[in-house]
């Protein structure tokens, strides 16, 4: 089906991150969306009050009319949504063009120039911080991210600009169906085994990924990966690094919360990048958004200018307080890489205070591949409190539970295992100096209410 002939879309599990943005890319084209999600959430609430239909019944009496004629609807779905979903289903048995998520930015990919973000991790900052630094320049961009970004408060950016920045979301091989014009590739720690089986398996999609890559086009990839890219003749091929590769930083300076860099690079270097967003792995993450903005045609000044600018991307190490007596903040980390980076970064900028975690475990085959590596990023911190795991999409794996973590972190640490229920009570019952959450399940829901039970703390 040609994008120009669809009249309606429906989304078969429409809060997710990633659906949302796409949901909110058709409504702006101003066709009818609808859709069905499990439950409701700040998220859907927001698209039904852009227009969106939404519904919460698996019932396909609740499917809009309109979003019946097969000849000039198409139908999106997520790989979470169950085969045996009554709507989905009658979609299928129907005869209609149903089309994963993935397929639909690849579609956009192939009718635009798709500035693609990779990786295990980082793909989320990366993307936005690049997407920020397109939007505000001469070139500007269309943006679909996997996360919301506080410059816009939103996860999507649409505009009339060639140009568009996708995260590459390597889950279920999601990635394998874009065409990026460039692309990033952050990091490669295996990650989703439960879908890949294999270490071997999981650095193999990425290679694949590579030769996707347009022939004009370019991939900027981080130093030293395990894996081995396949670049289509014409390719350009660049690395990257905190301090080594054709892109990386110099003369890097830490003051008084604030972070200032040399930007290298062999098509222009940009002197005093100053981070928006002061957060040491935010300079990696800058270095790969700059370098494939740059690429685009981006001047220094509105690399300057747009890293200066960014505000970050909610639940990527979103402070929520800031003062002398108390830091508070969350972060999506759910990777033990992702952990040990925001466990470095949040020692460097608060060296000498204590720093506790509470932390909500993502999936049972996650924690029973890498519950010795959590334990060891959680060791860097002062005191880590654990929650059960959030299990998503899994059932329950016999003998893998927190404990297998909290029996593993480093001796003398301060360490707790609690019930999600009673983490409220427990953070009106402390005092703390730095407090960071994270995980990606739904611990987060709370963090509002954490928020305001310390802010009354520090009225007191």
């Amino acid at each position: 089906m040609n994008i120009k002939d669809i009249k309606s879309v429906y989304f078969v599990g429409a809060g997710g991150i990633g659906m949302s943005a796409i949901a909110r890319y058709f409504i702006k084209k101003g066709l009818v969306v609808a859709g069905y999600d499990k439950t409701p959430s700040t998220l859907t609430r927001q698209l039904e009050r852009e227009g969106m239909l939404i519904h919460y019944e698996e019932n396909i009496n609740e499917i809009p009319f309109v979003c019946k004629q097969k000849e000039s609807c198409l139908v999106v779905y997520t790989p979470a949504i169950p085969e045996e979903h009554k709507e989905l289903r009658f979609f299928r048995e129907n005869g209609f063009e149903i089309q994963k998520r993935a397929q639909v930015l690849g579609t956009l990919t192939r009718q635009h120039k798709g500035l693609c973000v990779a990786g295990t991790h980082g793909k989320t900052t990366t993307s936005t911080m690049c997407a920020h630094i397109m939007h505000q320049s001469h070139l500007d961009c269309n943006a679909f991210l996997g996360g919301i970004s506080k410059n816009y408060g939103t996860n999507y950016i649409l505009s009339d600009s060639d140009f568009v920045v996708i995260e590459a979301d390597e889950f279920d091989r999601s990635f394998h169906w874009l065409s990026p014009y460039m692309s990033v590739i952050t990091s490669t720690d295996p990650d989703h085994l439960d879908i890949y089986g294999t270490k071997e398996a999981y650095l193999e999609s990425f290679r694949h990924y590579t030769e996707l890559i347009q022939p004009k086009g370019a991939l900027i990839i981080h130093r030293d990966l395990e894996m081995k890219e396949n670049l289509p003749q014409g390719v350009r091929r660049y690395d990257y690094a905190l301090n080594e590769g054709d892109f990386h930083a110099e003369n890097i300076r830490i003051e008084n919360g604030e972070i200032t860099f040399d930007f290298v690079s062999p098509i222009e270097s940009v002197t005093n990048i100053e981070l928006g967003q002061p957060v040491p792995i935010n300079i990696e993450n800058g270095i790969a958004a700059m370098a494939m903005a740059q690429l685009a045609g981006c001047t220094p000044d509105e690399l300057r200018i747009g890293m200066k600018t960014y505000d970050g991307v909610e639940r990527r190490f979103d402070f929520k307080i800031k003062t002398p007596r108390l830091v508070f903040l969350s972060d999506y980390a759910h990777h033990p890489k992702e952990i040990l980076q925001s466990a470095r970064s949040i020692r460097e900028l608060y060296k000498d205070r204590k720093i506790t975690a509470i932390f909500q475990p993502h999936l049972y085959t996650r924690t029973r591949d890498f519950y010795q590596d959590f334990a060891d990023a959680l060791s860097l911190l002062d005191e880590v409190i654990l929650t059960e795991i959030y299990p998503a999409r899994e059932q329950p794996i016999e003998g893998v539970t927190s404990q297998l973590i909290y029996d593993r972190l480093r001796p003398g640490i301060e360490k707790q295992m609690i019930q999600k229920e009673d983490v409220l009570q427990l953070v009106k019952s402390r005092t703390f100096d730095v407090l960071i959450v994270l995980g990606a399940g739904d611990l987060d829901n709370q963090v509002p209410q954490m928020a305001t039970i310390l802010n009354e703390k520090l009225r007191k």
